[in-house]
């Protein structure tokens, strides 16, 4: 497969960017780890349903990869796929929009059970996206200039985030009753994304010869991946104590809205902060991961949420809550570039899918079990117990990654390229 001229490149980087603009100014107004809980939590939603939404999202997104990779094995067109499954989520966000606008069911009682249905949809169709929008960015990117590619990417993606916190911030302070505040926060959403959805009929894909794949082929590739790859093995174990994350995330602005008992406008300042926090690690983690390796850049990224735990639990006042969720979106700034980034180095000439879709398929089991676990320790409000679990499968995935993953770029024996 050729490679794109360079004029193509930064072409398609200059798209990518208006792109993830408009997808972080979007879903800043429907953050998982922020918005999601603390508006199931005013809905009445239970406790523990509404702190592991950052963790049944990430579970919602892992149960369709799979069977996406597989079905989308032969695609021609990965512009017009990518497009297409993008109106998944469009339509999820657009019922959400009108339903707690102007339907009396975002004010029933069964409010929350309705929301959380659509919550389960963006996650899935979130799934849906992600193994196919995948491969269209790698087709659609140098190899030698992709970690700067997704680290400003994402770092706009921030900056788009930045501003919506600001928007969000004036929103839920207006005075404008609950839950239409929310409402009008989805239908944001859903026109921002529509503007994301737009540009990427923009982009210039490699030209590349096209091969059909078998089902049985896939399942072949599939099945030596899993039993003949044994660096990537060691990965998946440190991103299964990594899957710890998932509840925190959710029960931070839980935990510290029981502490300090603040407004929830508040949640605009934590977006704001969260996002500003990301985009620069985001930036940084990929120049990094380019330079060194993106293992490097994924270890700090593992450290940073090691950090928002410590914060967490050592919390004071409200700058010490300020200062978890720059933390947190430092992390997850530092941690997209670099799991992107790892995911093609550990699959070479392979099919990027599958690599993507198997670690999710592979994380689900273990981050349902971070999240029940969690949940029924937060619901016998154990949350310091719940914060210390947590902080030790972090560092335990620390030492992992560190001393016993060695980095794909610089390891390619690691990588099986041909069938046995």
């Amino acid at each position: 497969m050729k490679d794109l001229s360079l004029k193509e490149h930064y072409q398609n980087q200059k798209f990518n960017i208006i792109h993830e603009f408009f997808w972080g100014f979007g879903t800043a107004f429907h953050t998982v780890y922020a918005v999601v809980p603390l508006f199931l939590k005013k809905l009445g939603a239970p406790e523990a349903i509404a702190v592991s939404s950052t963790g049944m999202f990430s579970v919602l997104v892992a149960i369709p990869m799979l069977i996406t990779a597989a079905l989308s094995r032969n695609i021609v067109s990965l512009k017009k796929a990518v497009i297409y499954v993008h109106c998944l989520i469009l339509i999820v966000s657009f019922f959400m929009g009108y339903i707690f606008c102007f339907s009396s069911l975002g004010e029933s009682p069964n409010a929350w059970k309705i929301y959380l249905f659509f919550f389960l949809l963006y996650g899935l169709s979130v799934g849906i996206i992600v193994p196919i929008w995948a491969d269209f960015l790698d087709k659609t990117t140098n190899k030698s200039l992709r970690g700067k590619f997704f680290g400003l990417g994402f770092a706009f993606n921030s900056m788009g985030g930045f501003v919506g916190g600001i928007a969000l911030k004036y929103l839920l302070s207006a005075n404008i009753p609950f839950p239409k505040n929310f409402g009008y926060g989805f239908f944001i959403l859903f026109f921002s994304l529509i503007i994301g959805t737009v540009v990427f009929y923009f982009y210039k894909e490699k030209e590349r010869q096209h091969y059909k794949k078998s089902l049985l082929q896939f399942k072949q590739e599939t099945k030596i991946i899993i039993n003949s790859h044994p660096n990537f093995h060691k990965y998946l174990i440190s991103r299964v104590f990594y899957c710890a994350t998932l509840p925190a995330m959710g029960l931070y602005a839980i935990y510290c809205q029981n502490k300090f008992n603040f407004e929830i406008s508040e949640v605009g300042i934590f977006t704001i902060l969260n996002v500003t926090a990301m985009g620069f690690f985001s930036y940084i983690s990929g120049n990094i991961g380019d330079r060194f390796g993106h293992k490097y850049s994924l270890v700090m990224a593992y450290a940073l949420h090691l950090l928002a735990i410590l914060l967490v639990l050592y919390s004071k006042n409200m700058l010490w809550v300020y200062c978890v969720f720059i933390a947190v979106g430092s992390g997850q700034g530092a941690f997209m570039p670099s799991a992107m980034n790892l995911i093609y180095d550990f699959a070479g000439e392979r099919d990027k899918k599958t690599y993507m879709a198997l670690i999710d398929s592979f994380l689900a089991p273990f981050a349902l079990i971070f999240i029940l676990g969690i949940g029924s320790l937060v619901n016998n409000s154990e949350y310091i117990l719940s914060l210390y679990i947590m902080g030790s499968c972090l560092f335990i995935a620390i030492i992992i990654l560190y001393f016993f993953v060695k980095d794909p770029k610089h390891n390619h024996n690691q990588i099986i390229y041909s069938e046995k």
